[in-house]
């Protein structure tokens, strides 16, 4: 299992675990004794906004890559060849192409 991979499983379990905690936090006032959870909760937050965004870069760099792989072939599409002739004028001949 990549590093990446294993840090954001561990990442994912603690937010997991932080966001059940702070449940029953968030409906409180902040006081001096509860002000140290409070501040976790922003820091979690945070931490969970980072790992959203890694998540959607990570999912954008896959679809991106997908996408490198499957080249698209032209289509091979049919072209009428130009009917030209040549006419006399004078001395001269003229091409006509229609």
């Amino acid at each position: 299992m990549s590093p990446l991979r294993l840090s954001t499983i561990l990442m994912s379990a603690t937010l997991a675990t932080a966001m059940l905690s702070s449940a029953a936090v968030s409906a409180q006032n902040v006081t001096p004794a509860n002000r140290n959870t409070v501040v976790l909760q922003g820091e979690l937050q945070m931490l969970e906004n980072r790992l959203r965004r890694q998540q959607y870069q990570q999912q954008q760099q896959q679809f991106r890559a997908q996408d490198r792989v499957v080249v698209p072939q032209r289509p091979d599409v049919p072209q009428m060849a130009p009917t030209c002739q040549l006419r006399r004028s004078g001395s001269r001949f003229i091409s006509v192409c229609r």
